[in-house]
């Protein structure tokens, strides 16, 4: 879970790195890192969402969203 001081420090780091200083390699490791963390962190917000939607068809039938094959087409 992406904390409110991750997200605080992933914008210090942006507005460093726009500066004529920028990030050391350390900073730059750690940015990736923090990007890696909320990047996943909204997946797993929208999987969750995703997964609470029934569809409801014009016959009046429901059914829950599923996971999409990998492998289908379209």
């Amino acid at each position: 879970m992406v904390t409110q001081k991750d997200i605080d420090r992933i914008n210090i780091l942006a507005r460093k790195s726009k500066t004529e200083e920028g990030l050391t390699p350390e900073e730059k490791e750690e940015q990736k890192q923090l990007r890696i963390k909320y990047i996943n962190s909204m997946k797993e917000s929208l999987m969750g969402q995703l997964g609470s939607i029934t569809v409801v068809e014009p016959d009046g039938s429901k059914h829950k969203l599923k996971k999409k094959d990998e492998n289908s087409c379209s």
